[in-house]
Formats: C-alpha cells, sequence, structure tokens
C-alpha cells in the first residue's frame, strides 16, 4: 500500500477538479478497507461478479463504477447499486441498461466508451457510431439511462505523444458532442480516461475521472 501516492494523486486532480477511481479488482477486503480510512470512496471493478460480491463485503459509503467490459446477460446483476457504468458501446447494452433501470424505478448514470487507441484490443465505439447512437429515435425513447460523458483508453505504449495525442481526440469528440447533442445538458461533463502510467497527461487532456489502482496499491 502506498499512501504517500495515494495524497500526491490527490494533489495533482485538485489542480485539476478531477475525480479519483481507485481500481480494486483482485484487492482484497483489507485492502479496500485500508484505502477508503484514507478518505476514498470511489472504487472501480472491471468483472461484475467481483464488484457484485465486494459490493455485499462494504459499506454504503462506497461508490461503485463499473470500468470494465460490460455483457448484456450480467446488466441486471449491476442494478441498482452501481453508481456508474464506464463501458457503454453498443446501443443494444443501453437499451438492457435502460430496461433494468425502469425495472428499479431509478435512472442510470453511463458513459460511452470511444475507440482511441490503435490497439485492436481496446473496445468502444467510432465516433460515427456515437454519433449515430445519439442521433436515433431508439436512443430518444430511453428514458432510464443518463448519458454522463464519455470514456477512453491510450495506446499502452512508451510513446507520450501518441498518449497525448489519442487523448487530446476524446476531448475534442466530447466538445463535439457536448455541441450538438447536449447544448443544455448540466450532467454532459464527464470525460473518464488515464490510468497509473498515464493519468497526468490525460488531466492535461481534460479527463474528469481517472482510474488508478497500481500506483496506490504499490504494485
Amino acid at each position: 500500500m502506498n499512501p504517500k501516492n495515494y495524497q500526491e494523486i490527490l494533489r495533482n486532480l485538485a489542480s485539476f477538479k478531477a475525480k479519483l477511481i481507485v481500481v480494486s479488482k483482485y484487492r482484497s477486503f483489507e485492502e479496500i478497507e485500508t484505502v477508503r480510512s484514507w478518505g476514498q470512496h470511489i472504487f472501480g471493478e472491471n468483472r461484475v461478479q467481483e464488484l457484485v460480491a465486494k459490493k455485499d463485503l462494504h459499506g454504503r459509503d462506497i461508490l461503485w463504477h463499473l470500468i470494465g467490459t460490460l455483457q448484456k446477460n450480467k446488466v441486471k446483476a449491476l442494478i441498482p447499486f452501481v453508481d456508474l457504468i464506464h463501458s457503454v458501446d453498443s446501443l443494444s447494452l443501453l437499451q438492457e441498461i435502460n430496461k433494468q433501470a425502469e425495472k428499479n424505478n431509478q435512472v442510470q448514470d453511463c458513459l460511452l466508451q470511444i475507440k482511441i487507441a490503435e490497439e485492436n484490443t481496446k473496445q468502444g465505439l467510432s465516433i460515427d457510431e456515437v454519433q449515430s447512437l445519439l442521433a436515433s429515435c431508439e436512443f430518444t425513447n430511453l428514458a432510464n439511462v443518463q448519458i454522463k460523458g464519455i470514456m477512453g483508453m491510450a495506446t499502452n505504449t512508451e510513446n507520450k505523444r501518441q498518449i497525448k495525442l489519442e487523448f487530446k481526440q476524446l476531448r475534442n469528440y466530447f466538445e463535439e458532442l457536448k455541441k450538438h447533442y447536449f447544448p443544455y445538458s448540466e450532467s454532459f461533463n464527464e470525460i473518464s480516461a488515464g490510468m497509473s502510467d498515464d493519468y497526468e497527461i490525460a488531466l492535461d487532456e481534460g479527463s474528469t475521472y481517472v482510474r488508478i489502482g497500481s500506483l496506490i496499491f504499490n504494485s
């Protein structure tokens, strides 16, 4: 565990008014409780099954974010306790989230995942697909989801210039979508970008959420 790194990250984020998501995948109950004792309340998980198990162990003051790939058959297990779903990458997934949220009489906050990396292993919608989704009648009819912003992952590379350009592109996408689809929305204001190796670059390019695990858990 590395409380010094944690405090340094918080200081960096404060300058940008950004928020920290502590990535707790594969971490034990004790490790999560230690970080929570430092004052951290937002934790992110990649797998639904692990997130559900941890939700039952920890108190209500934790805000759980799903930051990994989400399959439609797993949505029901997340609702109603997940605070924010970062990885919406299709209209059909958004429709299933809406369906389950409606059953629970709630509006579920979501981010649209956009592919900005060169790697084939990185998932997400193209900007054209995002625009088609937001312009569709099907999306207009979804009353139980709220799009809070977008999420993206940069290429896993040592080339910091490339990473910066990818995060800059994500910010440009955000501004374009805000202008054309959410001009009067006070809720469309989040960019989820940046992890342990590149979060400082992401902050420079407008990220409002960073997802950090190894720097804090010291591995």
